[in-house]
């Protein structure tokens, strides 16, 4: 194994793990009651099999779409999250963090996600400008043009 590659791939394997947590309890959640909550329930089962797909599908690759997908789960979890404590969703509300512990594992593993995410482009940055070549001012015209025609 190339060693470049070896922290993609843990980044790959955290990305879908903490992904597949955070689809694992809203399916739970969902089993355990929510399915019966208008809209919200839906909602619920929506969110978790959009995290197990994208979790499955990032054990194979690791496109930038993915990972923008993993992020908008992850967002739309969070956004769903503080929407139902404040102004409520739906005509759903929630206090604090219940349902306990699922509300703070489901933050936890949200949070991670991002931040998996995050680390993951910092190194993408990091790994371009290091394998892109240095150019001075005069190497950004084109070789060709450098020399000038004579007259004719």
């Amino acid at each position: 194994m190339n060693p470049r590659s070896l922290p993609a791939l843990a980044l790959r394997l955290v990305l879908a793990a903490t992904l597949a947590a955070s689809g694992y309890i809203h399916a739970q959640l969902y089993i355990d009651g929510y399915r019966f909550i208008h809209v919200i329930g839906l909602l619920f089962l929506l969110q978790a099999s959009a995290a197990f797909a994208v979790a499955a599908l990032l054990l194979l690759a690791a496109p930038l779409l993915l990972r923008i997908a993993a992020a908008a789960i992850a967002i739309g979890a969070l956004a769903g999250f503080a929407t139902s404590r404040t102004i409520g969703l739906f005509g759903f509300t929630e206090r604090g963090l219940q349902p306990a512990p699922q509300a703070l594992l489901s933050l936890i593993a949200e949070m991670l996600t991002l931040l998996t995410v995050a680390a993951w482009q910092a190194s993408e940055v990091r790994r371009h400008r290091r394998t892109r070549p240095h150019h001075d001012q005069t190497s950004r015209m084109r070789p060709d043009l450098r020399t000038t025609a004579p007259d004719r």
